[in-house]
């Protein structure tokens, strides 16, 4: 059985990386035709990795039939040197990573990576033929403002959607001062305001009436564009929406104000996810503190609690382990500081799209990862698939 396909053509590179390929059960093909025959002989092919002599277009295409045909495969794809604009191409056409050929460690990560989203489709693939589809709810909070709440929702519900490999709702429930439309660039004309006359009957098409597309497969429901209308947004209204939106969507990303109101209550209460957002700084340590107390109080279980540092790497006199032990929780991802976060925000587009490789976006990328039940990367230095190098003695 071969689960890992590497494709390779090039003969030094193959006498280079290929025996610790084929060391954890790899198969290894010269060319695309001798790729395109391998698979339908082994159906349970998880991993193609493709080398850098790979033409793009022609790996792109490869990548995007597959795709639509044989969703459990991950394309990993090796190139010489990394342009942003071809990891976007990339991305959009369905790889799941982009590493530099001399970045052998990245490549061992990608596959790892890649093979673990593989197995956990896999795993809801064969339930979803015996349960219907139920969106998950992520519910992304800060008690205190400025930290970074909107801009981790953004790209979180940017990065779940996967270049269209799923369907993604943001939802603002700021319905004061909400900054998802400002955000995305995306026109006021539709907000959750437009739910108020439907409340108790709202529906499928009454839903598509009030949310707003931003791509194919990711849709905005809006804070109201007049914060007095906000008022009128009660908790049912906000339960009634999730509840129809649920069926029709495979992750709903909640944005909310740093005030705990009766609709963030109330989108707490039917939450799979809770996000809370910490930055390095005593008031919000003690925000994020007072957030957990409160999430126990109303018994959420702390296993469903994702805790993101923010600005992780500001030197502020706060390491990672104290803020871990002041707020008596795991950090689920460390999301770095940068001068590209505000310049993203200002100009209307998630960074997750413009610079899909930056760190800070694949910190985002790593808690939609565990948001979506997949694991973490492995450790570096190990072998490909996370697997242990042996210790020659």
């Amino acid at each position: 059985m071969s689960l890992y396909v590497y494709l390779e053509p090039d003969r030094e590179m193959l006498a280079e990386r290929g025996p610790e390929f084929q060391a954890v059960g790899g198969a290894i093909v010269h060319s695309m035709a001798e790729l395109e025959n391998h698979l339908p002989r082994y159906p349970e092919t998880l991993l193609v990795l493709i080398g850098a002599s790979i033409d793009l277009d022609e790996a792109l295409m490869f990548t995007a039939y597959q795709r639509l045909q044989r969703p459990m495969i991950g394309v990993v794809l090796i190139r010489r040197s990394i342009e942003p604009r071809e990891v976007i191409r990339c991305l959009q056409s369905g790889v799941r990573d982009v590493v530099e050929e001399a970045d052998w460690d990245g490549v061992r990560q990608a596959t790892a990576r890649s093979v673990d989203v593989s197995k956990a489709l896999s795993t809801s693939i064969r339930s979803g033929a015996e349960i219907a589809p139920h969106g998950r709810i992520v519910t992304v909070f800060a008690g205190k403002g400025g930290c970074g709440r909107s801009f981790v929702a953004v790209n979180l519900a940017v990065a779940l959607w996967a270049g269209g490999a799923r369907r993604v709702l943001l939802v603002d429930l700021d319905l004061q001062f909400g900054d998802v439309a400002i955000m995305l660039k995306l026109p006021p004309d539709r907000s959750i305001a437009g739910g108020i006359a439907m409340a108790g009957r709202l529906d499928e098409p009454g839903l598509r009436s009030i949310v707003t597309p931003y791509r194919p497969g990711v849709d905005a429901l809006l804070a109201p564009g007049n914060p007095a209308q906000g008022e009128h947004v009660r908790r049912e209204l906000v339960l009634e929406i999730l509840d129809v939106a649920r069926p029709h969507y495979d992750f709903i990303i909640i944005d909310t104000p740093a005030i705990v109101t009766d609709q963030v209550l109330a989108a707490l209460d039917v939450s799979d996810w809770f996000v809370p957002i910490v930055t390095p700084d005593l008031p919000t340590l003690k925000t994020v503190r007072l957030t957990v107390e409160m999430f126990d109080m109303l018994e959420y279980p702390r296993d469903r609690s994702l805790l993101v540092f923010n600005r992780a790497n500001t030197q502020v006199g706060l390491t990672t382990a104290d803020v871990e032990e002041a707020i008596g929780m795991p950090f689920a991802s460390l999301v770095p500081s940068s001068r590209d976060v505000p310049i993203s925000v200002n100009q209307g587009e998630p960074l997750l799209l413009t610079e899909p490789l930056h760190p800070v976006s694949r910190a985002i990328r790593q808690l939609a990862d565990r948001c979506a039940g997949t694991e973490t990367a492995p450790e570096p230095k190990r072998g490909l698939f996370g697997r242990r190098k042996k210790v020659k003695r």
